[in-house]
């Protein structure tokens, strides 16, 4: 497209006229920031889009970007007026305003200055941008890159805006403030002496650090996690106790400790096994992320005790099954050198060595189950043994497969007993009708393999460990159909 085709277009687009257009060119700098350069040349103006987007073109953008110098109309109708003639000395600067109060950063217009010029030569012309009064006291700063992080400096109104000054320490001039095309100026009213209690953010510097890293956070129920409970934002930035502490005041809580949080799985939407340890992380954007995945979803819980505390101690929910009562669920919570014993009292159980330390257990994993010992499970004796009895059937699309289904139980194998008498106990501790019995199959059962036994086996041999039930993959299987399904 040639250089005429391409204005005629712009004006019948944007209302420009063509005589009233000039463009200029983009440049990425050291810091990475993207800014105005210098406006088309004569020469560049007269070649085609195409032809002088080749030539431009760098390894890192093959883009042509132009910016169009769009003048202020002026008048009753509204006519346009050409852009102002330049020189080499005169500078295009943006300028936005910042107002500390509304928390609120905006453009609002732009200039040209000479390099020789002091910003203080322009204060009125920035109070009318802004629409205070021409006498209005304002601070400037220059925002020099925003990404990765933010390099915003203050601008002395009396150094030119092109000024050097001789180091005391270094033969050579060292810039401490140099303005260029396409820079930004960024002004304020000055903040109150009281600004740190009537403003978060002060200054522009701490406004655009606040934006930078700020994290809008969904937090939700770790017992109903599908369901926002609120919504709070947050500075990436903040420590471990400044987000316990930012929840405990939304949730009206005395004592940030009693907060724990979890991390979410972003690929099972779900939140992960393991929570937070108190003071887990350093900064929020720590546990934004779960296995390079960015999530802005956190699980929290109100504990009853404070978390330090917690995490000295061993939780475990026991499940006690009476034996004519319903089955009730205790947590129970132990300091992790306690052993089993301690946890289950006088409860004699089989299910661990009692002198297992409780902190081996993957509770997190599995609920621990209790039963009362009957008085014909008493007295064991030498070559007794306490196995695991579970029910099991046949997966229908692989025959080869079984599968578990309903509550497991232990069962005490006395030495010598066949099992046409080890049936008679399961029946009667199931209290399962002779009819529907006589169609159940037993099996020893290891590794999913199911070995089939005959009424007259000895079933305590089939066992290679006697002393623990959960200390081997063998159990016995009760084979019969899912009545629950």
């Amino acid at each position: 497209m040639s250089s005429k085709l391409f204005k005629e277009e712009v004006a019948k687009e944007l209302g420009v006229p063509v005589q009233f257009q000039r463009f200029w060119l983009w440049v990425k700098r050291q810091n990475q920031s993207y800014r105005l350069n210098r406006p088309l040349t004569f020469q560049e103006e007269t070649k085609s889009v195409g032809k002088l987007r080749e030539e431009l073109k760098t390894a890192q953008n093959a883009e042509l970007n132009l910016f169009l110098e769009v003048n202020n109309y002026h008048g009753a109708g509204l006519h346009p007026i050409p852009p102002p003639d330049i020189t080499q000395q005169d500078i295009l600067l943006f300028f936005k305003l910042y107002d500390a109060q509304k928390e609120k950063l905006r453009y609002v217009g732009r200039l040209f200055v000479k390099d020789s010029g002091k910003p203080a030569e322009i204060l009125k012309k920035l109070n009318e941008m802004a629409g205070f009064s021409p006498d209005e006291k304002i601070e400037l700063y220059e925002e020099i890159k925003f990404e990765p992080t933010v390099m915003c400096e203050h601008i002395e109104k009396e150094f030119t805006f092109h000024h050097s000054q001789l180091s005391a320490d270094i033969a050579f001039f060292v810039f401490i403030f140099q303005l260029e095309n396409g820079d930004i100026i960024c002004f304020q009213k000055p903040p109150p002496a009281d600004s740190m209690t009537r403003c978060r953010y002060p200054d522009v510097p701490s406004f655009l650090e606040y934006i930078l890293n700020r994290r809008v956070v969904r937090f939700q129920s770790l017992e109903k996690p599908k369901k926002d409970d609120f919504v709070l934002e947050l500075s990436k930035v903040l420590t471990y106790d400044n987000v316990t502490e930012r929840i405990a005041r939304h949730l009206g809580l005395d004592d940030p400790t009693k907060i724990r949080l979890t991390l979410r799985n972003c690929y099972s939407q779900q939140p992960i096994a393991q929570a937070i340890k108190y003071q887990g992380f350093h900064h929020l954007s720590e546990i934004l992320s779960y296995r390079n995945q960015i999530s802005n979803i956190l699980y929290y819980e109100v504990l009853d005790i404070p978390l330090p505390v917690l995490q000295g101690l061993k939780t475990l929910n026991v499940s006690f099954h009476h034996a004519k009562k319903d089955t009730v669920i205790h947590k129970i919570r132990l300091p992790n050198t306690s052993t089993v014993g301690d946890v289950l009292n006088d409860l004699k159980t089989k299910v661990f060595p009692l002198s297992e330390k409780i902190e081996n257990i993957k509770a997190q994993y599995f609920t621990l189950r209790a039963e009362e010992i009957l008085e014909e499970e008493k007295n064991l004796g030498p070559w007794d043994c306490m196995v695991r009895v579970h029910h099991f059937t046949k997966d229908a699309s692989e025959p080869q497969k079984v599968k578990n289904f309903g509550k497991p139980f232990l069962l005490i194998i006395r030495e010598g007993h066949t099992l046409a008498e080890v049936k008679l106990g399961i029946q009667k501790k199931l209290n399962v009708p002779d009819e529907e019995f006589t169609k159940w199959k037993l099996a020893i059962l290891s590794l999913g393999q199911p070995d089939y036994l005959t009424d007259m086996d000895i079933v305590s041999n089939h066992f290679l460990r006697r002393d623990i039930c959960g200390a081997s993959d063998q159990y016995l299987g009760l084979e019969h159909s899912d009545s629950s399904r």
